[in-house]
């Protein structure tokens, strides 16, 4: 823990910009906070993520069954009445908690499991989960061309993972509200739901304390509306952003502020001709 601690200290100190970036963030999503409190789950966030590099180095120099043993899942029962109704989900996640240790969720559930991924901003933290993902033995699929791959998942019956808190490009995106600011999110979990009436499950994972670790699933829902319409796209998207936000509340400090969520802005408005 003093080793995470101490690291995540020392990149809150060399990169003024991320600590800035996140200060900002904060204040967009608790503009009633004290300054002080948002500057400790700042603080808290930077540690959280030098734990979390610790936590991925240990995890590979013990045995997979230790990793396990200090993960206690809550809810189970809900991803197992989706799996028998549906034979397929998709999950709903973010970069909460220590996020990649579900990727030894299947695991735990008894589920085989993809996972769409793309490299993580931190070059150090995308090598530590790519050798856990590794060692996972969980099916990856490149987020960049993952259509085909993530259909095929889920005609075999498999769990879709897919971490939506990430900013996406308005051609990818739809704008739905996050801490009440129009933020870009990816409609591909909307579009795949919707298209592919498959139940979205949500499982977040939280630290309880170091090594130890609390994987939270939700009842799954559904998309409403007829075929793939842009309004059913857009409501499903949101609704998911919406239970982001909620898991976020939970353990603030815990969810990766030092990412430019609300990058991409929504176009502005014409002016009208005179």
């Amino acid at each position: 823990m003093w080793l995470g601690r101490g690291l995540g200290d020392l990149v809150y100190v060399v990169l003024p910009g991320r600590r800035r970036l996140a200060m900002a963030n904060l204040a967009v999503a608790f503009p009633d906070m004290d300054e002080a409190e948002r500057r400790r789950i700042c603080r808290g966030s930077f540690r959280h993520l030098g734990l979390m590099f610790v936590e991925l180095c240990k995890a590979q120099t013990v045995r997979l069954e230790q990793t396990l043993a200090g993960i206690t899942v809550v809810g189970l029962e809900h991803l197992e009445d989706a799996m028998a109704k549906h034979g397929r989900v998709l999950v709903l996640t973010a970069h909460l908690g220590n996020w990649e240790l579900m990727a030894l969720g299947h695991q735990l559930t008894g589920f085989p499991t993809t996972v769409v991924v793309r490299p993580l901003d931190a070059d150090w933290l995308d090598v530590m989960a790519s050798r856990l993902r590794q060692m996972s033995g969980i099916e990856l699929v490149d987020k960049r061309a993952a259509l085909r791959p993530v259909l095929a998942a889920l005609s075999r019956g498999r769990m879709v993972a897919i971490l939506l808190d990430q900013n996406a490009s308005r051609r990818e995106g739809v704008f739905v509200s996050f801490f009440g600011r129009p933020a870009s999110t990816s409609k591909s979990m909307a579009v795949l739901a919707v298209r592919t009436r498959t139940p979205i499950v949500p499982i977040f994972i939280y630290r309880e304390r170091f090594g130890e670790h609390r994987g939270v699933i939700h009842p799954s829902f559904c998309g409403d509306g007829a075929g793939d319409s842009e309004q059913a796209v857009a409501e499903l998207t949101q609704r998911c952003t919406s239970t982001i936000e909620a898991a976020i509340t939970v353990a603030p400090d815990q969810w990766l502020w030092a990412h430019n969520r609300w990058r991409t802005k929504p176009p502005s408005p014409a002016v009208p001709r005179r």
